[in-house]
């Protein structure tokens, strides 16, 4: 059988246009590997030079990116120590406010005992109210040594006079009651139990330990 050179052609192409194209291959696409006689799929790495370094948190992190100045952490948020000597240490606790009750009790001591006297003093007489509740000598609390009997000529009873709590003299009393309740500066008589004006003079049998400005301070 003759066949024409036309024909012949005709049929290359016919076999060509019936051919199956190969599959296109995509990044997603899973690469077989052979083990043994079977072939097993196995997870694709693709990585190029844009991918974000994964942590093991699951977190993406950017190692480039500029750190946030802005971040805070609990230390950044912890209060400020006051420092300084006393008359700095007043300025910045000096306020309307004590924040508590003991601290307004002890605030209370300073202004009515002391609040003419210069800030050593007051530091003073505030120590001797801190001193005798810490001592276990009497009531273990500001507001328990405030009230305690016979002991503050100002109180009567449960109650005091009224205070212009918006003075320069209450504040700096909130001040001096905030500096010793935090220890922030040692008075010129540490160990004081007691003190007096020295306008006065009662017999008392106890050891003078010194003087700040009108008053005489014993233990």
């Amino acid at each position: 059988m003759s066949y024409s050179l036309r024909s012949v052609i005709t049929v290359l192409a016919a076999l060509t246009a019936s051919s199956v194209a190969p599959a296109q291959v995509s990044e997603d696409a899973e690469p077989l590997v052979a083990t043994d006689m079977a072939v097993a799929p196995v997870q694709a790495i693709v990585q190029t030079l844009d991918d974000e370094v994964v942590l093991s948190t699951g977190e993406s992190a950017d190692p480039l990116a500029p750190i946030d100045e802005m971040a805070t952490t609990d230390e950044d948020n912890a209060p400020v120590r006051p420092t300084g000597d006393l008359t700095s240490l007043v300025a910045q606790l000096r306020g309307t406010d004590a924040g508590s009750r003991e601290l307004e009790c002890l605030a209370v001591g300073v202004y009515f005992e002391s609040k003419s006297e210069p800030l050593a003093g007051q530091l003073a007489v505030g120590q001797v109210i801190a001193n005798r509740a810490n001592s276990g000598r009497f009531p273990s609390s500001y507001c328990g040594v405030l009230f305690q009997r016979s002991q503050f000529s100002f109180v009567r009873g449960h109650s005091y006079p009224s205070i212009a709590r918006g003075s320069r003299q209450w504040q700096n009393a909130v001040a001096i009651a905030k500096i010793v309740d935090q220890q922030l500066h040692v008075s010129a008589v540490p160990n004081a139990l007691f003190f007096h004006a020295k306008r006065v003079q009662p017999r008392w049998r106890l050891t003078k330990v010194g003087s700040v400005g009108n008053h005489i301070f014993y233990r």
